[in-house]
């Protein structure tokens, strides 16, 4: 994972053993690949496969910044079978540089959560769902995504183990196996289901019970140590953004309502 500025830099002939994906936030970036020469500005999306030789330079004299994943090959693979349920070939995308804002944003979002996110699941659920939306809109001969089916009682699974196990770090994969899902299947459905991302719903929980804990009288750092956040600024930010107010201004506010 990367995220940079250049200016003067220019990258030689190079390759890659995994994908490099990433999207372009300012400026313009200039790389040949495929025997030809390719401009992606701000807000473009870049794929370079596996193993294919290619450069990358300023476009302009003001350089560019970008944020990069360079995943590997078999992430893409699952991503893909996934999306079409039956195994498939490794995703071939014939356009280096994609034009495409709703997934630039979804890219640059996954790649702040891999970077900040304190939820194991969110960083998962993120990563894999956008990959699966590359595919899906962009592969060539790209699957369609199986039509949703009712499976309401693995998201009710899914919600209760989530419910029991909220101070835990629970990662996609073995939510998915609790419920029986595929990882992007379990994704869908929650979504449809809930209206959340299963990340989002954890998160929901754990500030409910850091409410309750809070009222209680219990400590700030203790609070956020035995509702799953990693330290007391992941509980505040999550805390205020979600209850509008601060763990400290909501504890004040419990006593003095005693």
């Amino acid at each position: 994972m990367l995220c940079a500025k250049y200016i003067t830099h220019s990258f030689s002939r190079h390759t890659h053993e995994g994908y490099a994906i990433g999207v372009i936030e300012s400026g313009v970036e200039a790389f040949t690949y495929r025997g030809a020469i390719h401009q992606a500005p701000a807000g473009s999306i870049v794929i370079i496969h596996p193993g294919e030789v290619h450069t990358g330079h300023a476009g302009i004299p003001e350089g560019w910044s970008y944020r990069m994943l360079y995943p590997d090959a078999a992430l893409l693979q699952q991503a893909a079978a996934e999306v079409n349920i039956h195994t498939c070939s490794l995703p071939f995308f014939s356009q280096p540089v994609i034009q495409d804002k709703f997934l630039a944003q979804q890219l640059q979002g996954m790649h702040r959560a891999i970077e900040s996110s304190d939820v194991q699941l969110e960083r998962e659920s993120r990563f894999l769902w956008t990959l699966a939306q590359l595919i899906a809109r962009y592969a060539d001969d790209r699957p369609l995504p199986a039509p949703l089916s009712q499976e309401h009682a693995a998201v009710e699974n899914a919600k209760n183990y989530l419910e029991m196990h909220f101070a835990e770090s629970v990662s996609l994969n073995h939510l998915a196996q609790r419920v029986n899902l595929k990882p992007l299947r379990l994704l869908r459905v929650f979504q449809r289901e809930v209206g959340l991302p299963p990340h989002a719903f954890l998160i929901q929980i754990r500030v409910v019970h850091a409410k309750r804990l809070l009222a209680m009288g219990e400590p700030i750092a203790q609070v956020a140590f035995d509702t799953g956040f990693t330290d007391q600024s992941h509980l505040n930010r999550h805390f205020k953004r979600l209850v509008g107010v601060t763990p400290g201004q909501y504890a004040a506010g419990c006593l003095r309502r005693l």
